[in-house]
């Protein structure tokens, strides 16, 4: 089956002001690259939309969308001392939300096997009730919501590999268990959230995962962890569909980053989510485009996750592996997963 791409210039809209790391340049260098390799014009073009108010809603308080709507039109509104919007922020991050959506759909109904959808403003910092870290709307937790409601899925995974800790889409899952919440992420670093503790409440105990990790991760730290801890949590969770916090500025060179992937390794994080979609999720896969701030990681990672995901690419030899100091940093994690998921 097909790989579907979102991409829309009206993306570029968005503006947080001058100098701002998230701008729109963030997807200009993707979209150019995309037009630019022969190979990619067999991606299925998926055209977004604007999320409607009820779908936002899903995650979203009636007083915070408000917020938002009354943002539209001005100059500049300050809503976090990261975040801001510009005239048409509250348009593109609904076509944002509305792109992630129209990607699961395509995916739900068979036209494309998985999706990667090039978006911003970004979304997983994003609270019920907030805006946080340079996100207004959590694209992906909304998608989630709205498998559930349309579709009647009862477990979908959520893998964020962003260098920041997804505080947004924990906080809308803490308590469900429908949706499974893995994370990997720099520790401590912003938002100050995702420790080993932080595993879920009530029934959903077990359901959020965290991986907190020092600066200095590369390639094969990454693959050993998705291949001992995820894996092993997919295959007992058994997801209906995987959905990825894609995030960019665990790439080395990356401004605000302290990791040290390079675009061979987001090949091969591709390449081993793909793999356990067609295991446990009949494929079913969408990406969402995140965090970075390095265009050249954000040029050469994504070109590799789509040589991945339309198999026109060999999975990338990485040979996972950590050192004795990182596997006993992971300890917390291993303990967690023979709590919740042996």
């Amino acid at each position: 089956m097909a790989t579907g791409i979102v991409q829309d210039w009206r993306y570029l809209r968005h503006e947080m002001g001058p100098y701002h790391v998230e701008n729109p340049a963030r997807l200009q260098v993707i979209y150019e690259m995309v037009a630019a390799e022969p190979s990619f014009s067999q991606l299925v073009a998926i055209k977004p939309r604007e999320a409607t108010e009820k779908e936002i809603g899903l995650v979203h308080t009636p007083g915070y969308i408000n917020e938002l709507q009354e943002t539209k039109g001005k100059p500049r509104v300050i809503l976090d001392p990261d975040t801001s919007t510009g005239p048409f922020s509250y348009e593109t991050a609904l076509l944002a939300a509305g792109g992630v959506l129209e990607a699961v759909k395509a995916v739900m109904e068979k036209r494309v096997e998985n999706c990667f959808a090039l978006i911003r403003p970004p979304g997983h910092h994003a609270e019920a009730s907030r805006a946080m870290g340079f996100c207004l709307l959590n694209n992906v937790a909304i998608a989630a919501r709205w498998l559930r409601k349309e579709y009647g899925l009862a477990r979908i995974l959520v893998v964020d590999w962003d260098l920041h800790h997804g505080n947004g889409t924990q906080h809308a899952f803490y308590q469900e268990k429908e949706v499974l919440y893995f994370s990997t992420h720099q520790y401590p670093y912003y938002p100050g959230t995702g420790w080993w503790d932080e595993v879920g409440e009530g029934e959903a105990e077990g359901f959020t995962f965290n991986v907190p990790l020092s600066p200095g991760k590369g390639d094969a730290d990454y693959l050993f962890i998705f291949q001992e801890i995820l894996t092993p949590i997919a295959l007992r969770y058994q997801p209906e569909f995987i959905l990825v916090s894609a995030g960019f500025d665990i790439y080395s060179g990356d401004p605000l980053g302290g990791m040290m992937v390079s675009a061979a390794g987001f090949a091969g994080l591709a390449a081993h989510v793909l793999s356990l979609a067609r295991e446990v999720a009949q494929g079913r896969l969408v990406l969402s485009l995140e965090g970075g701030y390095s265009l050249d990681g954000l040029r050469e990672g994504v070109k590799e996750i789509l040589f991945q995901l339309a198999g026109l690419k060999l999975p990338p030899a990485v040979e996972p592996g950590v050192s004795a100091l990182t596997k006993k940093e992971l300890a917390p994690a291993f303990h967690n997963l023979d709590r919740y998921w042996r």
